[in-house]
Order: C-alpha cells, then sequence, then structure tokens
C-alpha cells in the first residue's frame, strides 16, 4: 500500500466519522452543550469541508489505483441519464423549506411541513448525492474512485436514518407528525397513501433549472475533470 493510497484511506474514514459519528449522534448532542447551537455548526462546517478537500486532495494523489472493472457504454449512459434526476432533486432540495436542513426548525412548525418534494421524500438533497455517488461509482470503475465515491455514498445513505434519530429527539412534538406524512424511500409515502403528489408544488421551473444544471455540469467536465461523458455517443 502506497502512503498516498493510505491517506486516501483515512480521509474516506474520517469523512464516514465526521457524519455518522458525529452529526446526528449523541456525541453532536454532547458537542452542543459544550459549544452551542452556532459553535457547533460552525465547527462541523469546517471540519466536514476540511475532510472533503483532504479527499479530494488525497485521491488526487492517489490516481486510480487500480482498474477494477469497465462499465459498458450502455451502463454508462445510464448511470449519466441517472444524473438528471439527480440534479432536480439537488434544485428542489434547495429551493424549498426543508424541516431536515440545517435550519429547519421553522419549517418543520409549519401547519405544513410537507410540501414541494418533500412529499417525494424528506432526504431530496442526501438522494441527490447518493445517486450521483452511485453512478460516478459505477462510471469510473477504478480503486481510487470507488473509495472516494463510496465514502460519499455510504454517508448519504445511512445519513437519512441518522437524522431521523436526530430529529427525533430534538423535536418530539413536531417531529412524528412531518416523518408520518414522508418517507425516506422516494414515493413511499405517497404509494402508501399517507401524502399525494402535487406537481404544481415542486414546480416546472425547478426540473428545467435542475436539467440545465445536469447539462452544464456535463458540459463542464471535460475542462475540469478531463473527461468528456458524450464519449460513450461515439461523439467527438
Amino acid at each position: 500500500m502506497t502512503a498516498e493510497f493510505a491517506s486516501l484511506l483515512a480521509a474516506a474514514a474520517a469523512w464516514i466519522f465526521v457524519h455518522l459519528g458525529i452529526a446526528g449522534t449523541r456525541l453532536r448532542d454532547r458537542c452542543v452543550r459544550a459549544l452551542g447551537e452556532r459553535g457547533f455548526r460552525a465547527a462541523f462546517s469546517l471540519l466536514s469541508l476540511g475532510t472533503l478537500v483532504w479527499l479530494g486532495r488525497a485521491w488526487g494523489a492517489a490516481g486510480p489505483v487500480r482498474v477494477l472493472w469497465q462499465a459498458p457504454d450502455w451502463l454508462a449512459l445510464l448511470c449519466i441519464a441517472l444524473l438528471a434526476p439527480a440534479s432536480v432533486l439537488l434544485v428542489a432540495a434547495l429551493t424549498v423549506p426543508n424541516p431536515t436542513s440545517v435550519a429547519g426548525a421553522r419549517a418543520l412548525q409549519s401547519a405544513t411541513p410537507a410540501v414541494g418534494i418533500l412529499r417525494v421524500t424528506r432526504y431530496p438533497m442526501l438522494w441527490a448525492f447518493a445517486l450521483w455517488a452511485a453512478a460516478h461509482l459505477v462510471v469510473l470503475g477504478t480503486l481510487g474512485g470507488a473509495v472516494v465515491t463510496g465514502a460519499i455514498l455510504v454517508v448519504a445513505v445511512a445519513g437519512m436514518a441518522s437524522l431521523d434519530a436526530k430529529y427525533a429527539r430534538r423535536a418530539p412534538g413536531h417531529w412524528p407528525g412531518f416523518a408520518a406524512v414522508t418517507s425516506i424511500l422516494p414515493f413511499a409515502a405517497i404509494a402508501g397513501g399517507r401524502n399525494r403528489l402535487v406537481f404544481a408544488e415542486i414546480g416546472l421551473w425547478r426540473i428545467g433549472a435542475g436539467v440545465l444544471l445536469w447539462l452544464a455540469l456535463i458540459a463542464l467536465h471535460p475542462a475540469v475533470f478531463g473527461v468528456t461523458p458524450w464519449r460513450y455517443l461515439a461523439m467527438p
């Protein structure tokens, strides 16, 4: 094992620990008592950003390490297409008051906390990250890429249950009602009759903005990352 790959593994472990070992756990509660809510948020933001930068730099230093598989073109195209709904989820998550966001206490206390994309899933941003990580995990097919995208995928998926536990402790008077009409799994609450899809609340503009974001990210890949996604369509 090279020193660069060891650093990559350590960065991935630190990323997972910060988000699953601190955020949403009893350790977070103790940190908040010691630092205050604002102090903890500031410290956690710096720690999260620091581990993300470390993860990115360590990946760049370690490189691919080893090729594990070569995704067929059709599967790569499917993964690229999967990033379109991920982009829509991200835009929707950033433009709708969400009780599960950092400053979501007021939204949780509203008369209708589950609106728009939250009727589909109460964790749209984490699902956006999960879809991004899963798609890149398949397309990259390298050991270095698997460590990075795997760490992000683990945090995104496991983080949903962790946040559920955190909000159940922090807002016992409001969280049960919100959780009862929403779901972690997309469309589960709607399929179970606990909510309904209201397309007008999501808004065509959010879908359009998400698609534009998806196209922009694809267009920027060659210049920023040196990767041309359109090569899977035999395009220059």
